[in-house]
């Protein structure tokens, strides 16, 4: 089997959100990926240097493994690395790859007709799943009846956004709007915070002194660019568990945040990362410092996956906008139920494109 053409488009898909005026639209590459067996794999990864993630899928991946064998993804993986990041970037590379390579397991699994998640390892296919439900577009009121609604539906682990305006942070208002999500949600149900990188480490480690009483069960990427030292030192200082890594490019770089100790919850995203071949080296390195992953970073159908097959995983992200979006853009992709996601038998991903959506988004 041979691979005969590669194609990146990008995509602007508008969504419906609850408690909000207007739709909120979300963006991602998506690739295909086809053979002279006659089958096709789907990849995709995010909005961020769309662009440029689109072309240098098309233009520069594409003609160099064209022709090549799709199941053999460790020996395509570093044919394009050494061809194209010979000096170990990350950014629209890392991007494309991610997109690539999850295609091509994609492809492996429906070859040999098996789910993605077993030939990673097959370790459980029922994956805890959480709600990032708390928007930095919500108000306080909101957000309390966001999370009640949730936990009405039966999910008992919640996500929200702290510190959602750089250029403006109010760790008060941050602290009051953990305060009153935990009050509606009551003791028992999990939250978890994330800045996105948004906060200098001194606030962050006012905002956990704040919100400590409240119980959060990790406070993801906290500091500015994941420094490592500063997640470290901020760890020490915090009983809250510190997690990261969903938009580092590289295995090396969540080596760095392993070897520096700085992380309670290693977070490799494959659409990011470099696909399911670099995701499941992550997952393995982390196994050696005795340490969990988790999906942070949104895309819950493909990086399910990941969790599903490793045995240190532990719960898929339903990021609300990305899950809406997947939700349009895949034909009825499998969907949470009881906090809880179940990866189906179904061979590859599981997915089939929504090629209406696609064409007119």
């Amino acid at each position: 089997m041979k691979i005969t053409r590669i194609e990146a488009t990008c995509h602007l898909v508008p969504n419906d959100v609850p408690l909000m005026d207007k739709p909120i639209s979300w963006g991602f590459v998506f690739v295909r990926v086809e053979t002279d067996a006659g089958i096709t794999g789907y990849g995709l990864t995010g909005a961020i240097q769309q662009a440029a993630v689109r072309e240098h899928t098309n233009a520069e991946l594409a003609p160099l493994i064209t022709g090549d064998d799709p199941l053999a993804h460790e020996r395509g993986w570093h044919k394009c690395f050494y061809h194209h990041n010979p000096r170990y970037q990350t950014g629209a590379f890392s991007s494309a790859m991610s997109a690539v390579d999850i295609a091509l397991w994609d492809i492996k699994g429906k070859h040999f007709g098996e789910p993605v998640w077993r030939l990673l390892g097959g370790s459980d296919p029922a994956v805890p799943a959480y709600i990032t439900f708390g928007l930095g577009g919500y108000t306080r009121d909101q957000l309390a009846i966001a999370a009640r609604s949730w936990i009405d539906q039966g999910y008992d682990k919640l996500k929200m956004v702290v510190g959602a305006d750089r250029d403006h942070i109010d760790i008060g208002e941050d602290a009051a709007r953990v305060r009153r999500v935990r009050d509606e949600i009551g003791e028992g149900p999990e939250l978890m915070i994330d800045a996105n990188y948004k906060l200098p480490f001194h606030r962050a480690l006012e905002l956990c002194k704040k919100v400590d009483p409240c119980d959060i069960a990790w406070f993801e990427e906290p500091v500015y660019g994941n420094d490592a030292r500063l997640l470290a030192n901020l760890r020490r200082q915090t009983s809250i568990p510190i997690a990261a890594g969903q938009n580092e490019g590289s295995k090396w770089r969540h080596r760095e945040l392993m070897v520096h100790e700085a992380v309670d919850m290693a977070q490799p995203n494959v659409v990011y990362m470099g696909g399911f071949t670099e995701g499941a080296k992550v997952a393995a390195m982390a196994q050696t410092f005795n340490l969990p992953i988790a999906n942070g970073g949104g895309w819950p159908h493909l990086n399910a996956h990941l969790q599903a097959g490793m045995d240190n995983g532990t719960r898929v992200e339903f990021h609300l906008l990305m899950w809406l979006t997947s939700n349009q853009i895949f034909i009825d992709p499998p969907q949470p139920e009881n906090g809880a996601y179940t990866l189906p038998d179904t061979q590859g991903l599981g997915l089939e494109p929504n090629e209406d959506v696609l064409r007119d988004c």
